[in-house]
């Protein structure tokens, strides 16, 4: 076996000299944390905007308590803004790993530890089984190496590294020892081209578009109102301080101060929620994007499988036995039939040899097991362990004296074993291969002569195995008594032992979370660098597809034009043999035809497509730094199921949106006109409500009741619906006909109480019976919005506590108000009687009736539209 020369690596001075020149081995995330930028981002909302021009107002005309008021408000919602983004940014940085990663290299000729940030350009590296490439870095001696570059490349199978080849950061040594010499670190590295790729402008969600359409449909609503009041203010001879109250009170009016505020706590509390099922946001908006997912665009390997290689099967004595047990953890069955075999002893050559011709090892750590070496070698060491054969107690009594090694060319490996004065020959590799060098099988625990008949069967079995995606393994052995074996004799005259068949397994509950899927009206496409047998075999076990399946590779991918891509999109759930730009063009296509895309991975080599997604979704345990940095969401527990859960939850958050955004511009609308109806029919100092009585009814008798839709339980079973349509308003057709419906018909009744008070004797207890009158729809009408279409019957009142607590502080806050002298004069309102208070929540009542009117009306075109169609 070839040793490893002396080598002297730089020197301590050299070291230092070039991280000076260099700088640290690391990847630079564009999308930093700044304090700043978050604090400014909340100033982007056009409502914040509009409140801060009427504190213009407020200060140009006099008015001090408006003025300190809207400017309290402004602060507060911008302040919980930020707590908020604040939380959600520390929450992603605690889940990073703390501890920096460390890699041995040569530098003065010795061996030493350093952190991987410290490695430069012309060190040294010594890496040897289970060490991570910390740059990219050519080979210069090597010992049997083989990387892991799966997370790069998104092949499962290990690559073979010799002298002069490229080793790359952030892949693993998994088999032999090398000596590197590092020729790129950081950005540079091939690493750090995909870092790059991934280092665009951030595009803002369908949450965020949606927002700002409706922003500036309400700018325009107040813009308007302005104008319309400039007219009439010059038409009928009005002062500029007069105009200027009305375009205050309707400016007030006009903007739900309380919609940023509480959209910010609905998509909080939706954070809080999801991290308490494992899956943390990293960006606030990104947690209703999920509920609009229309594609999810998903990886194979390790996240709708185990990435954990497994054997299924063994094929011995003729016979097909069932193994039991997923991943790395020595526990398992075995199976003939439906009965537990009770006995291994008759086996227990073809468990040692899977176990002692085997360089690989499993250690638990924090209740999991994990793996050091290659996934199949990994897996025959799991298997032997599973029957008892535990490989460190093995290699005490059988002493490894020679090493045949794997390659790519002889597709096996032998090792000779020596145990007492008996020399062991165990091989494994292709079956095709070990079969050849076989005259024998141990069939029943006794020596018979390999036929031809024999060796069909055996290929037969092989092949059966193949076709069912699983990768087979033969094993065999010898003994050659007391004598050394020369090296010649040693892969000669062998005696098959059995077949070992391995996979690595789907997720268990994997298919049910794609039915799940499938039910939601969301399609789900598998994107994998694997090969496409491997990718169809999965696919028919979770259920992504039946009957005959064909999948397309990214060679096939080269020669389609764009148009015949999305052609075979409509139809086509797997891709094969991909690469990075691969995956990026689907997001791109899928995303151009106005679909939400979520795209799920853990590798390397899904970060581009993540950072293009509409939700990037990367794995927490098995997940790369770079495809974390990249994501929008991260799942600690790597589960698809976690995936399906925040998808409901995204929809459960996007609903109660429409609610809270309905409600409240509602009650604005509401406002507004009944504005426009006092300047009409009376004058411009007969206003039915002033400009802070409608700021204390918007942002605090409608802001609590706002939040609780915002924080309100499911209703109806939101996995069944189809997606709602990418480019849907907030206010849609629906949704604006209950809002312009309920606004008019509240701000009707509400002038007709104005009008009964004779405003133009008494205008406070005129406008105060107004005021009432509003705050009792609130108080009544509230529960009518837990669902824009479901009965209040069916949604009922006292399953939101928050809700329940807020409509009570509600009239607490409303009395005090109005009967304490104090607030009595700052609001300029007057006490009302018992008669006053029937009749004000007898208008509510009213209110509430017309709504649940709308509704029924609302369901019933509905429901005939769907048959219809």
């Amino acid at each position: 076996m070839p040793k490893i020369s002396k080598i002297v690596g730089l020197s301590k001075a050299e070291a230092e000299k070039a991280f000076e020149k260099f700088g640290p081995n690391e990847l630079k995330e564009k999308r930093e944390f700044a304090t700043l930028k978050v604090f400014f981002r909340q100033f982007t909302n056009v409502i914040v905007w509009i409140l801060i021009i009427a504190t213009a107002i407020s200060y140009g005309i006099g008015e001090v308590i408006n003025f300190w008021v809207i400017n309290f408000i402004i602060v507060f919602v911008i302040f919980m803004g930020f707590l908020q983004e604040f939380k959600a940014e520390k929450a992603m940085k605690a889940l990073r790993n703390i501890v920096r990663p460390q890699t041995t290299v040569i530098r003065d000729g010795k061996l030493m530890q350093i952190e991987a940030r410290e490695v430069v350009p012309g060190d040294i590296l010594s890496l040897e089984v289970g060490d991570l490439v910390p740059a990219d870095s050519k080979v210069l001696q090597d010992i049997n190496v083989e990387i892991d570059e799966s997370m790069l490349t998104g092949e499962s199978l290990p690559a073979r590294k010799t002298k002069d080849d490229l080793i790359y950061a952030g892949t693993q040594v998994i088999n032999g020892r090398l000596h590197a010499e590092v020729v790129a670190i950081g950005m540079k590295t091939r690493l750090g081209d995909i870092a790059t790729m991934i280092q665009e402008k951030e595009e803002i969600t369908p949450l965020q578009r949606r927002m700002d359409r409706l922003g500036k449909f309400l700018a325009i609503i107040a813009l308007s109102a302005s104008v319309i009041i400039l007219i009439l203010g010059i038409t009928r001879g009005a002062t500029a301080t007069e105009m200027l109250i009305v375009a205050l009170a309707l400016a007030v009016a006009a903007v739900p101060e309380g919609l940023p505020l509480t959209m910010t706590l609905a998509l909080s509390f939706g954070m809080h929620k999801m991290a308490k099922k494992k899956a943390i946001v990293r960006r606030m908006m990104a947690v209703e994007t999920l509920g609009s997912t229309t594609v999810i665009c998903t990886d194979k390997t390790g996240t709708l499988t185990e990435n954990e290689m497994t054997v299924q099967k063994i094929f011995i004595d003729n016979e097909e036995i069932l193994v039991t047990g997923a991943g790395y953890k020595p526990v398992g069955e075995f199976k003939k039939g439906n009965k537990n075999v009770k006995s291994l002893n008759k086996w227990s050559e073809l468990f040692k040899a899977c176990t002692l011709c085997n360089n690989a090892d499993i250690y638990e750590e924090k209740n999991r097991w994990l793996p050091v070496g290659d996934p199949t070698e990994v897996s025959l060491m799991v298997l032997g362990a599973k029957a008892g054969y535990i490989k460190e107690e093995l290699d005490e009594s059988y002493k490894r004296t020679e090493e045949i090694l794997f390659t790519p060319e002889r597709k096996m490996m032998t090792t000779v074993n020596k145990i007492k004065n008996e020399y062991l020959v165990y091989t494994k590799g292709a079956p095709e291969e070990v079969l050849k060098l076989c005259t024998h099988q141990l069939l029943n625990g006794k020596h018979h002569k390999l036929d031809k008949e024999d060796i069909k069967t055996i290929l037969k079995k092989n092949q059966e195995f193949a076709q069912k995606g699983l990768r087979v393994m033969a094993i065999a052995t010898k003994s050659h008594g007391s004598k050394k074996i020369p090296s010649k004799d040693i892969e000669k005259d062998l005696m098959f032992l059995g077949l070992v068949a391995m996979k690595d397994p789907a997720r268990p509950e994997v298919k049910e979370a794609l039915e799940v899927c499938k039910q939601a009206g969301i399609k789900v496409v598998m994107i994998t660098g694997d090969n496409e047998h491997t990718a169809i075999s999965i696919a028919r076990q979770i259920g992504l597809a039946n009957g005959r399946v064909r999948a397309i590779t990214g060679g096939t991918m080269d020669k389609l034009t764009d148009k015949e891509l999305l052609e075979r999109l409509k139809e086509t759930h797997i891709f094969a043999r991909t690469q990075p730009e691969h995956k990026l063009r689907i997001v791109n296509l899928l995303r151009g035809q106005g679909e939400i895309v979520a795209m799920t991975g853990d590798g390397i080599n899904d970060a581009p497509a993540l950072k293009k997604a509409d939700i990037g979704i990367a794995m927490g345990i098995k997940g790369t730094d770079v495809s974390k940095q990249a994501s929008d969401m991260i799942l600690q527990d790597d589960n698809f199921v976690t995936i399906v859960e925040a998808v409901k939850e995204g929809r459960r958050i996007y609903e109660n949106i429409e609610k809270f955004s309905a409600y409240l511009i509602s009650r604005n609308f509401t406002e507004v006109i009944l504005i426009f109806l006092g300047i009409l029919l009376f004058d411009f100092k007969f206003l039915p409500l002033l400009a802070l009585q409608i700021l204390f009814i918007n942002a605090f008798d409608e802001e609590m009741p706002a939040i609780g839709l915002g924080l309100d339980q499911a209703h109806g079973d939101l996995m069944q619906r189809p997606p709602r349509p990418p480019d849907e308003n907030i206010l849609n057709k629906g949704n604006a006909f209950i809002v312009f419906s309920i606004a008019v018909f509240s701000a009707l009744i509400s002038f007709i109480i104005f009008i009964m008070h004779n405003p133009i004797d008494n205008i406070e207890k005129a406008r105060t019976m107004v005021f009432a009158t509003i705050v009792s729809m609130v108080i009544v009408g509230t529960y009518n919005f837990r669902s824009l279409r479901a009965s209040i019957a069916l949604t009922g009142v006292f399953n939101n506590k928050f809700l329940l607590f807020a409509v009570v502080s509600i009239f607490a806050t409303t009395l005090f108000v109005m009967y304490f002298p104090v607030t009595q004069k700052i609001f300029v309102l007057s006490p009302l009687n018992f008669t006053d208070w029937i009749i004000c929540i007898g208008a509510s009542l009213l209110n509430l009736v017309y709504m649940e009117m709308i509704k029924w009306f609302r369901r019933n075109f509905e429901n005939n539209k769907r048959l219809i169609s």
